[in-house]
């Protein structure tokens, strides 16, 4: 029997590892299937600037007509993101992250032939909602999959996006040829200089857009990107097969949480946080060429090159996060983000005429903007239970100012030509950043009335406790002396009546007039003394000395 018990404990010591270690498997599946979708999902929005002049000849339009297309695929994106937060509290996230991405693909496949211009709209707000669902359903799935540990995966999720928006300018160009390496200059120059090519769309150049070369190589890249995109949604939906209730488990782990006390208020200053912080690195990624050739009066390699620093510090510095998360709090990075991101923003607002200090500060600006999106959502996470409405904020605040600021630096810049509005602004949503995480980190630290409540009833109960012990040992104590002191009152009473009365009974001759006379008045005086150890001494030698002297 024992040697079965020896055998049934380690078969269920075998059960037990094998449980986890498929649950660590699946763990790293999901996580690298949604950094898998983050590269296709920035190799999407990043596709369009090299492409862009394609696009405008296949539906017979200059490129400077077709700006709408960036404003349907925003609007895609909020409501993609609004909808994804709601969905994904009512069903599988695997699932619908996969719906998304086939979303995704269905629109990259039809785009290359499409002749129609609000056709194009149309599919641009379509692939825009379908990034907006991945984007806010992705990085839940991370949280609920990791818990307190998805500092460096959200890291490592974000790092995807930039490396993907650095791979499809490349593609495209491949896909294009060489022949085109003069448009495909201005084009790689506009995409450049947004990876996410939202709000540079109306600043493109107004030439007509090409007619007489070879409008069919572009196909290629969406075509492409499109497959690579359709295969991370196969794997999505195997993942989804292989464990459906994946959502419902780690969902049911996050909510050992609660929410803050000020939730909503926390999360509409990370909104307000989240829109400035986008915006403000759209907004010098989108202008940095122009500032550089009008103020900094650069050439164009020179501006090129220095718009490259910006987005290279940027996608190395996320890529170094991924390993600096593990050792570092999300608190401590979105400090010493914000610190670079001050520092440098001043050097760019009022010492940029000197070279060197542009191109350093440049450099540390794409830097520290580069943790400050996942380390956010990372510290709410410790604070109040992120939910799919939650996200949805987050990323529905990134696009509004992704959308508004760098539209209203334009506006700005077009009616003051001689201030250089990019890098103030800079500086302003700089300080405003640095002004929001404190309240933000002091709001999240304020305790709940109910813990509050419960540590003054726990304090009390402790308290309590304490005077009704202390109460009932004086008591006790007091008790024990009393008694003890009567103890020895009718011990020396006993003694000194035994004393006597043998003294007496030695006196008289016969001894039985006396035993009869004193024996009740002993009995009467001594009552029943209290029994000692080893019974009474006083009763029983008294009654042996009576006997003894008969």
């Amino acid at each position: 029997p024992e040697e079965a018990e020896t055998e049934a404990g380690a078969a269920g010591g075998r059960w037990l590892c094998g449980r986890c270690a498929d649950g660590a498997v699946l763990r790293w599946c999901i996580t690298g299937a949604l950094c898998a979708s983050f590269l296709g999902l920035g190799m999407s929005i990043a596709v369009l600037g090299p492409t862009f002049p394609n696009l405008a000849a296949n539906v017979g339009k200059n490129v400077s007509d077709m700006y709408y297309i960036f404003v349907g695929r925003s609007l895609g994106f909020l409501g993609g993101s609004v909808v994804g937060g709601v969905l994904f509290d009512c069903m599988n996230a695997t699932l619908l992250l996969a719906l998304s991405m086939l979303g995704t693909t269905a629109g990259l496949y039809v785009i290359p032939w499409c002749k129609e211009s609000l056709l194009l709209t149309i599919l641009m707000s379509v692939i825009g909602g379908s990034m907006g669902i991945l984007d806010t359903g992705a990085n839940v799935l991370i949280l609920n999959t990791w818990g307190s540990e998805s500092g460096p995966h959200l890291q490592a999720l974000h790092f995807s996006f930039a490396a993907g928006a650095f791979l499809a300018p490349i593609l495209a160009k491949m896909a294009l040829g060489g022949s085109k390496s003069e448009e495909l200059a201005g084009a790689e120059k506009t995409n450049q200089s947004v990876l996410k090519s939202l709000p540079t769309a109306p600043a493109a150049p107004t030439t007509p857009a090409p007619k007489d070369h070879h409008d069919g190589d572009f196909l290629w890249s969406y075509i492409i990107i499109g497959t690579y995109i359709l295969f991370t949604s196969i794997f999505l939906f195997a993942l989804y097969s292989k464990n459906s209730s994946t959502r419902d488990k780690s969902k049911a782990t996050a909510q050992k949480g609660g929410l803050a006390k000020y939730h909503w208020p926390l999360v509409g200053l990370l909104f307000v946080f989240f829109l400035f912080y986008v915006g403000a690195e759209v907004t010098y990624g989108s202008y940095v060429f122009t500032y550089a050739m009008t103020f900094a009066e650069m050439t164009e390699g020179e501006a090129a090159a220095l718009n490259s620093v910006f987005w290279g510090a940027f996608a190395i510095c996320r890529g170094a996060a991924i390993f600096g998360a593990a050792f570092l709090s999300p608190a401590t990075m979105i400090v010493i983000s914000l610190v670079c991101s001050a520092a440098s923003s001043s050097a760019l607002a009022f010492l940029a005429h000197y070279r060197a200090l542009l191109w350093t500060g440049t450099a540390v600006y794409g830097a520290s903007m580069a943790t400050v999106f996942p380390s956010g959502i990372s510290w709410i996470e410790q604070y109040t239970l992120v939910e799919g409405k939650t996200a949805s904020m987050f990323v529905v605040g990134g696009a509004l100012g992704e959308m508004c600021i760098p539209a209203v630096v334009g506006y700005l810049q077009g009616r003051f030509h001689h201030f250089p509005v990019v890098t103030y602004a800079a500086f302003v949503t700089s300080i405003m950043t640095v002004l929001l995480f404190p309240m933000m980190y002091k709001l999240a630290n304020v305790p709940q009335e109910n813990d509050s409540k419960e540590v003054s009833d726990s304090e009390t109960r402790k308290a309590l406790l304490t005077n009704s012990r202390l109460t009932e040992d004086e008591e006790d104590e007091e008790d024990v002396r009393e008694w003890n002191d009567a103890d020895f009152e009718v011990i020396e009473m006993n003694d000194k009546l035994k004393n006597s009365l043998t003294d007496t009974s030695r006196r008289i001759p016969g001894g039985s007039p006396a035993e009869i006379s004193l024996q009740p008045h002993l009995d009467n005086v001594l009552g029943d003394p209290p029994v000692l150890a080893g019974g009474s001494p006083g009763r029983q030698n008294g009654n042996v000395d009576w006997e003894n002297s008969d």
